[in-house]
């Protein structure tokens, strides 16, 4: 089932989420909702806060980028698809980087931000295994852009307040409802 992604202004967006429980009555449902909302929105990862719910739960495909020749010589980009349930980002190391992301609770805003190269994160799958790894490159981002939703911190929250202003009226029409997606969407109501 495609479900309604919460836009930027609704607060479970802030909000730092709880952690999923073993019994978590049917997460299979939940997590195969989100794939299937993530690629119906033609994104590269979905968080539970994204839907409304604040769990620490998320998931990331880096297939998109498997063709960008920007990334080619990253191996394994074309079967990095994973499911993150409770992660914890265990060291970020290496140079900080710029790439411009985006985010389906923000349309139409895309900004350039800065974060670290590598990272050392500990995780559960769908099953609860848990997993411990380093990750770097555009699986890396995706990884802590992802994780900062569980955090309850947006990608506008890393810009310099120069770039904050400037898109100040953008993400004010985001807050009134004046924005066009190909995805369903959910605006807060105040």
């Amino acid at each position: 089932m495609i479900l309604p992604i919460v836009a930027y202004g609704d607060p479970v967006l802030k909000r730092k989420s709880t952690y999923v429980s073993h019994d978590y009555k049917e997460l299979d449902t939940l997590i195969s909702n989100m794939w299937e909302t993530m690629y119906q929105a033609n994104g590269v990862g979905l968080a539970a806060p994204q839907i409304g719910l604040n769990l620490r739960l998320f998931i990331v495909d880096a297939t998109p980028f498997a063709d960008d020749p920007q990334f080619a010589e990253e191996s394994g980009i074309r079967e990095f698809k994973k499911v993150f349930i409770n992660a914890r980002i265990d060291e970020e190391f290496g140079n900080k980087w710029s790439f411009n992301e985006g985010c389906l609770s923000i349309p139409e805003i895309r900004e350039d931000v800065y974060r670290h190269e590598s990272i050392r994160v500990t995780w559960c799958d769908e099953h609860f295994n848990e997993h411990t790894a380093e990750f770097s490159g555009i699986r890396a981002r995706i990884i802590q852009h992802e994780y900062d939703h569980t955090e309850g911190i947006l990608f506008t929250d890393r810009l310099s307040p120069l770039r904050k202003r400037l898109i100040r009226g953008k993400l004010d029409n985001i807050l009134k409802g004046k924005v066009t997606c190909n995805y369903k969407i959910r605006f807060y109501k105040t």
